[in-house]
């Protein structure tokens, strides 16, 4: 069965609505040799002379009258699904976002989003998902609408971009030790007990890479998975902790900070979305909600 020409249904559309071949035509700006000729094309595919002769004008048949409603909707469903899209409200958004982040990220930027959210959008809601590794499979699949971290080899290359923040390594200690007081020196720092955050697998990072430039190697005494986890550590013991220092703003509420005593380059914190969502303008209203939450440190 060969598929039917969907021009058609516009034709018909106006056919049924003007009753007249002249009138479509001048409404479809035709000439009415070629309504004709449509109105033909139109009898042969639906089986039904649809419009009959009546005197000097033309009356619809049963099947023509029949068809009128269903077609007329159809025409007007196409029209506003090719509409352009219209402007946002915000206000008037019901919609779900998976977010999937870094640790530190919710705890030290989840609660300013989720108020700037329920002021401009109270129909969002946020869920926040974890991040374990840099796959990027979970955008691509749709699983997740957006993600947050430090862009790194195994990002998907078609993933879109932006950044958010620049952050820097600083050192942390409970209140009262050793190093809370004095020069830090790389000696110093290095001669200390570290806990790493690191992933599986991994078991040297930036600190180390930058200690080795010196000739110097720090005593990792445990590795954990994430940074309140080591921040956690750190509370109760006189282990060293090296984290990124906006990411754990509240984090390190009551700890002492200080900064390295060696040269550790700055990463760049971004969040990343699949091209399929560029267009969306809900999608984009959030980037633009997390662009201005995130900045506003």
């Amino acid at each position: 069965m060969s598929t039917p020409d969907l021009n058609l249904l516009i034709t018909l559309d106006v056919l049924l609505a003007e009753g007249s071949v002249a009138g479509a035509a001048r409404r479809l700006r035709l000439s009415p040799s070629a309504m004709s000729r449509a109105l033909a094309r139109l009898r042969e595919t639906t089986g039904d002379p649809l419009l009959v002769r009546a005197g000097r004008g033309l009356v619809p048949t049963p099947r023509a009258i029949e068809l009128r409603d269903p077609v007329s909707r159809l025409v007007q469903d196409a029209r506003a699904v090719l509409r352009p899209v219209e402007a946002l409200d915000p206000a008037r958004l019901a919609r779900s976002f998976v977010l999937r982040t870094s640790e530190g990220f919710v705890e030290n930027f989840g609660a300013a989003l989720i108020a700037r959210v329920g002021a401009e959008a109270p129909g969002v809601r946020l869920r926040f998902l974890p991040k374990p590794d840099k796959d990027s499979a979970p955008l691509r699949e749709g699983l997740v609408d957006l993600e947050t971290g430090v862009i790194g080899r195994a990002t998907a290359p078609e993933l879109r971009v932006q950044a958010l923040f620049r952050d820097r390594f600083i050192c942390v200690v409970r209140e009262g030790h050793p190093l809370c007081t004095g020069e830090i020196t790389p000696a110093r720092y290095a001669a200390g007990r570290h806990v790493l955050v690191a992933r599986q697998g991994v078991e040297r990072g930036p600190v180390d890479e930058a200690l080795k430039a010196v000739g110097l190697e720090r005593q990792v005494a445990t590795t954990v998975g994430g940074f309140s986890t080591a921040l956690a550590l750190v509370r109760s013991t006189d282990l060293i902790a090296s984290v990124p220092e906006r990411h754990t703003g509240l984090l390190r509420a009551g700890l002492f900070s200080f900064a390295l005593p060696v040269p550790v380059p700055e990463i760049t914190v971004s969040m990343l979305w699949h091209p399929r969502l560029d267009g969306d303008p809900a999608h984009r209203w959030l980037r633009g909600v997390v662009r201005r939450v995130c900045g506003a440190g």
